[in-house]
């Protein structure tokens, strides 16, 4: 049903472009849309860690200046059956982690520095158990798809505010100001309720490569509370990259829409994973020191 989920909203997105399309340009501007959107993920599928990583103002680090951090994800990649991923630090105060690249032999996980400084050892490992379970679903793509179809509606929409009616087309100009404020917003939606899909399996998926959903659940509360204490000044299209919504903070139209679902239901879920696990909360209460990093 999730994946019946995914494929409906994807088709619809994929649809919106070409009907915006088509509005503007007629059967011509539904070909061009289509081309724009797929050369648009082409670029974005080879660029997507470099340009997301650019976003966060994250930088890749190695052994020698993040050993511990490194050789936790490396121990977790390794329980997972995966390749090891290129591992990011971002300058952020806001606790939060995301994970990018084209596929898992070219992944990135990241987290930010507030993340280091927040949770304890086991939550850690949590955190970065469900950017794994991205890597591992192949989540990346299929958000670089999503935010690349959506730049592209976004994009027509303004061509197709800014163009003159088709020969023989004029009665439809009026059209032209729907198309700039519905055509976005529909893609955002849209958008935001892939990403919301994609984290309930991340979590599952996380729950299973560290075996403790319960820290994973604790992290989750603890980086829901600081997003909304400590904002982070990112571009809309890459806030449904990180695990918590890291625009919580800001008032106004960053609250209108969700980039996540409810912390509390992914709470929910995870605690339901561990009673079928058997097991008894992982609370070690062992901060994880990487004050230095």
């Amino acid at each position: 049903m999730s994946n019946l989920k995914l494929f409906v909203l994807m088709a619809g997105l994929t649809a919106l472009c070409g009907l915006i399309g088509e509005a503007v340009g007629g059967r011509e501007g539904l070909v061009l849309a289509l081309l724009f959107a797929g050369v648009g993920n082409f670029i974005a599928y080879f660029n997507s860690a470099r340009m997301v990583l650019r976003a966060y103002g994250a930088r890749v680090v190695g052994p020698e200046a993040a050993p511990e951090l490194f050789a936790m994800v490396d121990r977790l990649r390794q329980r997972a059956g995966l390749p090891m991923p290129s591992v990011a630090v971002a300058p952020h105060a806001q606790p939060n982690a995301f994970a990018t690249g084209r596929n898992p032999g070219n992944a990135v996980v990241c987290v930010t520095r507030g993340l280091l400084e927040l949770v304890e050892r086991d939550e850690l490992e949590g955190v970065l158990s469900h950017e794994l379970g991205h890597v591992k679903n192949r989540d990346m793509l299929l958000q670089t798809v999503s935010a690349t179809l959506a730049g592209a509606v976004s994009n027509l929409a303004q061509i197709g505010a800014l163009a003159g009616p088709r020969p023989g087309q004029e009665r439809r100009a009026p059209a032209n100001p729907l198309i700039v404020l519905l055509g976005p917003l529909a893609a955002m939606i849209l958008q935001f309720a892939i990403s919301r899909q994609r984290e309930f399996k991340a979590d599952a998926t996380g729950a299973e490569i560290s075996g403790k959903p319960l820290a994973l659940a604790s992290a989750l509360e603890k980086l829901e509370g600081a997003a909304r204490r400590i904002p982070m000044r990112i571009p809309m299209a890459v806030a449904p990259l990180a695990q918590v919504n890291p625009l919580a903070a800001f008032g106004g139209a960053a609250k209108l829409f969700s980039t996540h679902p409810p912390t509390a239901e992914r709470v929910a879920r995870l605690r339901a994973i561990a009673a079928t696990m058997g097991r008894m909360p992982e609370r070690g209460g062992q901060p994880f020191g990487m004050r230095s990093t």
